[in-house]
């Protein structure tokens, strides 16, 4: 009676083992993701935050933010969108402009949203990011040439310093 086998000596992977093989490779592609963001900035997988590291200068022409999508554009003195990454400015606080509370803090709004809108258009700049806030935007220090933006809005008296907590208004 002749035995018949499998021919091959077993060196075959069967089906099973192929899928489980791509379902692992898909995974590890996935947790790798967060590593190739503008900038390098390797997340926290966890906790969703980015580790603070300094990236590679960037350099785009930024637009005033309008009903377009949102690429790059500045919203306020404090806010912008970069590579279609909304970013706050981790070091100040500016006039609110959505809404202001009264005319002056409107008009201090209007002119810092200006003002870095001229910074970050006036060359290559870095973004040190450190995590996000509460709203999803990425927090960052945006400095060109070592010197932070948000310290030449504050030198300006566009801007404050701010370091987390309750914030008074620019209303007197």
């Amino acid at each position: 009676m002749s035995r018949r086998g499998r021919s091959g000596g077993g060196d075959r992977l069967e089906p099973p083992y192929i899928v489980m093989i791509a379902l692992i490779a898909a995974i590890l592609l996935l947790l790798a993701l967060p590593f190739f963001r503008p900038g390098g900035a390797a997340g926290n997988l966890l906790s969703g935050t980015a580790t603070s590291t300094a990236a590679a200068p960037y350099s785009t022409q930024f637009a005033l933010c309008g009903s377009a999508p949102r690429i790059d554009c500045v919203v306020d003195g404090d806010t912008f969108w970069i590579g279609g990454e909304k970013v706050r400015i981790a070091d100040i606080d500016t006039p609110e402009l959505h809404p202001a509370r009264c005319a002056e803090e409107e008009r201090l709004g209007h002119a810092a949203k200006m003002r870095l809108r001229e910074l970050l258009n006036a060359g290559p700049f870095a973004l040190d990011r450190d995590g996000t806030d509460r709203y999803g935007r990425t927090l960052a220090i945006v400095s060109r040439d070592g010197r932070s933006l948000g310290m030449m809005l504050v030198s300006e008296g566009l801007a404050r310093r701010y370091a987390g907590g309750r914030r008074s208004g620019w209303c007197g």
